[in-house]
């Protein structure tokens, strides 16, 4: 999709309670009352320019429109690999039109520009826009009872 801009997270503080909304909406279970994550934590800590973790945040129209993370976090699988893609989010209303596309590239640009030759993301619901941008699955596993396909992109 054109018209897509992407901006880093930590030029865009204004943003965090609004991206928090949408990391508590998304994953209730985890974000949300009695979950064990923190989005104010995570999102607080994607706030860096050039080092890991980094999150980037998508513009369309010049409203903020959806959210990724490059992370050095590992996946519990695969803990000797990094950088991981995730923490991806498009408002609803807006999927399938391309942002979660351009946020993926934007997030290798970055992986590259840091270095890496390689880059990962563990999803159950990404498949076919991971496909659809180059990745190949590297491994098929169950976390937290549901099974994922751990995708490696080379850069």
């Amino acid at each position: 999709m054109t018209g897509v801009a992407i901006e880093h997270l930590a030029n865009r503080q204004d943003l965090l309670p609004t991206i928090q909304e949408w990391f508590e909406s998304e994953w209730p279970m985890y974000y949300g009352p009695g979950g064990r994550g923190s989005a104010q934590r995570d999102l607080l800590a994607y706030s860096n320019l050039a080092s890991l973790p980094l999150g980037l945040v998508a513009f369309l129209g010049g409203q903020a429109c959806g959210f990724a993370a490059l992370k050095s976090e590992p996946f519990p699988s695969h803990p000797h690999l990094m950088p991981w893609a995730g923490a991806a989010f498009v408002r609803p209303s807006l999927r399938r039109r391309g942002i979660g596309h351009a946020l993926l590239l934007a997030l290798e640009a970055e992986a590259r520009s840091l270095g890496y030759s390689r880059i990962y993301c563990a999803t159950a619901t990404a498949v076919s826009l991971l496909q659809h941008c180059g990745w190949q699955v590297l491994d098929c596993v169950m976390h937290e009872s549901h099974e994922v396909i751990v995708f490696e992109k080379l850069l």
